[in-house]
Parts: structure tokens; C-alpha cells; sequence
């Protein structure tokens, strides 16, 4: 992994994203993936990789089965390794690609997550993620109506092909994205 720097893949993403939103997901994702990959004993770097750039091609291919294929073919051209790629396809369920690895299924469980707890942050009055909990976002999941758009089935799934609850698993994606707060603007 050293031929791929954090710097070279944030380079990545900002050629291809130029939503500050999309790139905000991208920042809290790596995070969360950097906490697991320390949790499970891991390749930090690459885990964080794998979360910053996960979505890179959305903007462009924002249609299944487009994103994360086109994506993909993109990261082999540029030399990313095989794992990281099919982490990164398996984050789809519509691409067929098992999630086969700790890193893939964590890639999972992390991507609707990290979205929906900027969603609770963001409706905070201070719109801060210091003044989220776990309790809130468990609260949040069980209102239909907030973050319509978020499959609570998906994050529910993840947690369980990670094999942890959501007490588990929402602790350690919120404390993650609580240490790039500044990072996301929350």
C-alpha cells in the first residue's frame, strides 16, 4: 500500500467529486473504517482508503449498476489492488460481489451509517456531532419520515454481517466521525 497514499487517493476524489457534501461523506466514511480497521487489528491505511474512495465515481455514475462498477474499472487503470475494489463493489448489493472480507462488510456497515448520523447532527439545534448520542440515533431510525432516503434495513444488515448490534456498531462510527468533527464541518 505505500505506492497509494492517503494524498493520492484524496486527490482521486476531489478530480472526480466536486460536491463538498459527497466528500464530507467520503471524510467521515474513511474515518469509520480507520476505527474498525484499528479495532480488528488491521491495515489501518488501507481500511481508510477503502472509505475515502469508496463513492468517487458517484457523481459522475450515479445509477446502478453504473456506481461502483465504472468506478471500479477506474481504480484497477489507476492500480488499486483487487480487495480494495471488491470492498468497494460489495458495498452495492445490486452487483452480485459477496462481502467476503472484515473490510468489505465493514465498508457496508459503515456507508449508511456515516450518512444518517450527519443527517441527526444536522437537525442538532448547534448541528454538531459532539451533541449527538447513540440513543438519538437510535431514536432517528425508528422515525420513517427523517432521512427517508436511508435504508435502515441496510444498516441494520451490516451490523449483522459484521456480526455486532447497533449498540455495538453506532458507538464506534459516531466516535469516528466525533474526531474529524472539524473535518465535516459538524
Amino acid at each position: 500500500m505505500d505506492y497509494l497514499t492517503r494524498d493520492d487517493v484524496l486527490a482521486l476524489l476531489h478530480e472526480y467529486t466536486k460536491s463538498e457534501n459527497l466528500r464530507k461523506h467520503a471524510l467521515a466514511v474513511e474515518a469509520a473504517m480507520r476505527a474498525y480497521a484499528r479495532k480488528y487489528g488491521d491495515d489501518e491505511e488501507k481500511w481508510a482508503i477503502t472509505g475515502l474512495i469508496h463513492d468517487f465515481d458517484y457523481e459522475m455514475y450515479p445509477n446502478a449498476p453504473d456506481h461502483p462498477s465504472k468506478g471500479s474499472a477506474i481504480l484497477q487503470e489507476r492500480g488499486f489492488p483487487e480487495d480494495i475494489r471488491r470492498a468497494i463493489l460489495g458495498h452495492a448489493d445490486y452487483t452480485g460481489v459477496a462481502r467476503d472480507t472484515e473490510m468489505a462488510k465493514c465498508l457496508y456497515a459503515c456507508d449508511e451509517l456515516c450518512g444518517f448520523i450527519i443527517a441527526v447532527a444536522l437537525v442538532r439545534p448547534s448541528k454538531k456531532l459532539a451533541d449527538v448520542e447513540v440513543s438519538s440515533v437510535k431514536k432517528k431510525m425508528k422515525d420513517k419520515a427523517f432521512a427517508r432516503s436511508v435504508s435502515r434495513e441496510d444498516m441494520e444488515k451490516g451490523a449483522t454481517e459484521l456480526g455486532v448490534n447497533l449498540d455495538e456498531h453506532i458507538p464506534v462510527v459516531l466516535d469516528a466521525m466525533k474526531g474529524i468533527a472539524s473535518q465535516l464541518g459538524l
